[in-house]
């Protein structure tokens, strides 16, 4: 390997610094504030890694791959490892935090002892430093007076105070400016997250005309693993992921933990199999592999016709064929939903205009899943037409002289030099688009949201629903908030099915094999 100057050592080795440096602080900030440790193990594992590439001359070859092997393992590794950890824990609305986490924010709650009673107050603002605020706090009967600051009581004749008005409130204090109730009022927020007194028996500010001399709600024993409510007394202890009382009752938030399979057992267990989702993977599918079929079909016919170099404005029309391609499918399908409305598409006016019936391609089961066939035809066959237009110029013209030559009609140079050739090079594709199809969540749920629902099904599904779509409803519609543990396991099985057809699907054409072995 060629040796380096001084100059270039100096800037791989500063830059190197520069990204570790910005790691470090990125990890600590992560663990200081009680992040996702998870994150902060990823960093220190791809700075690691760039460290080891970048100061191994062996590894010199690694060091060009460096920017995408990072971007790999935040972008695809990172997620299916979090992913299938996820799928083992009980993930989700009311357990989203550690159990560090969520007993530090339970031991923040304060609640008000009836035996301390409530304060008026009054807030004094500093004039040279904003921010800094005194508040003057009495009982209703005015036998309880005291002027305190952030972690300091302090008395009237500390502060120079002015006299007091009619109501017992300084009116004035050297230095502090007096704040009248509307301004009072803007801030409000900043003052009630400020502890006024001493720190152990701190009045805070609940409300407008209210502070009071709070007390932490709960208490936590490490020993015992348990909680204790000082307001009622009740012991709280910590109960699969969740702080529970003897009868029951239970307190948010709660935590995160390890259930084992309890979520594949729950999937195996619900209505769910039992019900819509033989039906539901069958026409997943049925999908897939309608959709790749017919947009393959429409792509490869455009492609042989605009093939043709006689053609005129070939380029042109090749290049108006690439628009559906370019919009955005959530905004194409919003557009087919208006031109297919039973009520108001224009499309569904001209076809009863003309015929004297249309179709309703939204209520009705089976012309609903034709309506998404279409839409899916309608944004699927550019793709096609794009890889199939190259697949049809890298075939070599003599071939087709050879077999004119020898007499072989238009019909048999297709069967047999086209398309074998043709499959060679777009048959990766057309298993990775059926991949995609397989878990196509934006057409199903933009065009009709899965529906018309499936009648009597014990579990909310769709005759249009593909398992993304259904396994979203159960996972995060139930109207108990998400639940990321039990929507991981589901994802885990889905992509175990897709593997095994996939698999199949190229075993059984070889795609991967040689080209003159495939052909």
């Amino acid at each position: 390997m060629k040796s380096e100057s001084v100059s270039s050592i100096a800037i791989r080795l500063g830059s190197l610094a520069f990204i570790d440096a910005l790691a470090i602080w990125f990890i600590y900030r992560l663990i200081s504030v009680g992040g996702n440790p998870y994150i902060a193990g990823m960093i220190a594992f791809i700075a690691i890694g760039l460290n080891i590439l970048v100061l191994s001359d062996r590894l010199y070859a690694l060091r060009w791959f460096a920017p995408g092997l990072a971007l790999m393992f935040m972008l695809v590794v990172y997620p299916v490892v979090f992913t299938t950890y996820t799928a083992f824990t009980n993930y989700g609305t009311g357990n989203l935090l550690s159990k560090d986490l969520a007993i530090s924010q339970l031991e923040k709650q304060t609640y008000v002892p009836q035996e301390e009673g409530t304060y008026s107050w009054t807030a004094f603002q500093a004039e040279a430093e904003v921010g800094e605020f005194l508040i003057w706090v009495q009982s209703a009967d005015q036998s309880e007076q005291i002027l305190v600051g952030p972690g300091v009581e302090r008395t009237l004749e500390e502060v120079n105070a002015g006299p007091l008005d009619a109501d017992g409130i300084p009116e004035s204090i050297p230095g502090y400016t007096r704040l009248a109730r509307g301004q009072t009022l803007r801030y409000l927020t900043d003052l009630g997250a400020i502890p006024f007194g001493d720190a152990d028996d701190a009045i805070t500010i609940q409300n407008l005309d209210k502070a009071a001399k709070a007390q932490p709600r709960y208490t936590y024993d490490a020993a015992a693993d348990t909680l204790l409510n000082n307001e009622t007394g009740v012991v709280y202890k910590a109960q699969d992921g969740r702080f529970t009382s003897a009868d029951g009752q239970q307190i948010s938030p709660g935590y995160y933990i390890n259930i084992g399979t309890e979520n594949f057992q729950r999937l195996y267990n619900s209505p769910a199999l039992a019900g819509p989702f033989v039906r539901v993977f069958i026409w997943t599918f049925l999908f897939a592999a309608m959709i790749v079929l017919i947009t393959f079909v429409a792509g490869l016919m455009l492609a042989i016709v605009f093939n043709d170099p006689s053609l005129p404005g070939r380029k042109i029309i090749q290049s108006a064929m690439v628009v559906p391609y370019a919009v955005p499918a959530f905004i194409s399908v919003q557009v087919w939903r208006g031109l297919l409305n039973p009520t108001f598409g224009i499309i569904m006016e001209s076809m009863r205009n003309t015929f004297g019936w249309a179709p309703n391609l939204f209520s009705d089961p089976t012309w609903a899943r034709v309506g998404i066939l279409f839409v899916g035809l309608w944004l699927g066959f550019p793709y096609m037409f794009l890889i199939c237009t190259g697949a049809l110029q890298s075939i070599p013209s003599d071939i087709y002289e050879a077999a004119e030559v020898d007499g072989a009609s238009s019909w048999q140079r297709f069967r047999n030099i086209t398309l074998p050739l043709l499959m060679v090079a777009v048959g990766p594709l057309l298993i990775g688009s059926f991949a995609f199809n397989f878990n196509n969540f934006t057409v199903i749920d933009v065009y009709n949201e899965g529906g018309p629902p499936i009648p009597n099904s014990p579990t909310p599904a769709g005759h249009t629903d593909i398992l993304i779509t259904y396994i979203f409803r159960l996972a995060f519609s139930g109207g108990r908030g998400v639940d990321y543990g039990y929507a991981s396991a589901i994802t885990i099985v889905i992509f175990v099915i897709l593997a095994l057809i996939v698999g199949f699907q190229f075993r059984y054409t070889r795609v991967w094999e040689e080209v003159s072995e495939s052909v």
